[in-house]
């Protein structure tokens, strides 16, 4: 771990910040998987920093979900809890349907040109499979889609529930490389919002957001151990 805490700028981050945003990305990313056991002195000893920070970042993480916490019995890395991967998931769908048919109506060419260059990276990821980067070029997909309908605010709300769905969603990607159905449903996407179909998009929208629930029961079956 303390390799990535190199990787941050330490100088525009309290020490708290940098533990917190390093654990967080390790559980977002699978790096520690669901159900992992963590310390406070560990986690300490592999940031070399006092248990003071490691502790409030540990308070974060369980509010937010991350971690689970038992008096007497230790920290745990949180299961992935089904009923709140469904719930993102329909905020997202609600969300995401309407953000794309105001795409279709009017979309800024900055953040056409964007999504675009975000196909053609995705694209690369297919010869050169990388699960980090494939779930951020995702992420940057539909963030674009906000951004070019004013509606940034809207996705930083989404994100402070998707933690449980975030994880199922890299679990997928890591555990099956055959992202071309995934990259073809954005590149249709694009193509419906360049044709001002609104009909056509919001229904790719749809089923796009809708393989999270017939994944889960392959993931579910596949790593039984990771899911509440």
């Amino acid at each position: 771990m303390s390799g990535h805490l190199s990787a941050l700028n330490k100088q525009s981050y309290s020490t708290r910040d940098l533990v917190y945003d390093t654990l967080k990305q390790q559980i977002l990313s699978l790096q520690l998987p669901p159900g992992t056991a963590i310390s406070e002195k560990e986690i300490a000893l592999d940031f070399q920093v006092s248990r003071t920070p490691v502790r409030e970042s540990f308070v974060r993480l369980a509010q937010e979900g991350l971690l689970e916490v038992y008096p007497q019995r230790g920290t745990y890395v949180s299961l992935i809890q089904l009923d709140l991967v469904e719930e993102a998931r329909f905020m997202r769908e609600q969300l995401e349907r309407a953000v794309i048919r105001l795409s279709c109506a009017q979309f800024p060419e900055e953040q056409m040109l964007a999504l675009e260059h975000n196909l053609a990276e995705q694209q690369q990821c297919l010869s050169e499979p990388d699960d980090e980067r494939m779930f951020q070029l995702d992420e940057e997909f539909h963030s674009t889609l906000f951004a070019g309908c004013n509606k940034s605010n809207t996705w930083t709300v989404i994100q402070q529930m998707n933690v449980h769905l975030n994880r199922s969603r890299m679990l997928r990607l890591s555990s099956d490389h055959h992202w071309d159905h995934l990259i073809e449903q954005h590149r249709s996407m694009v193509q419906a919002i360049q044709q001002h179909d609104a009909e056509k998009a919001e229904r790719l929208m749809q089923e796009h957001l809708y393989l999270t629930v017939t994944d889960l029961a392959v993931l579910r079956s596949t790593y039984p151990s990771y899911f509440q």
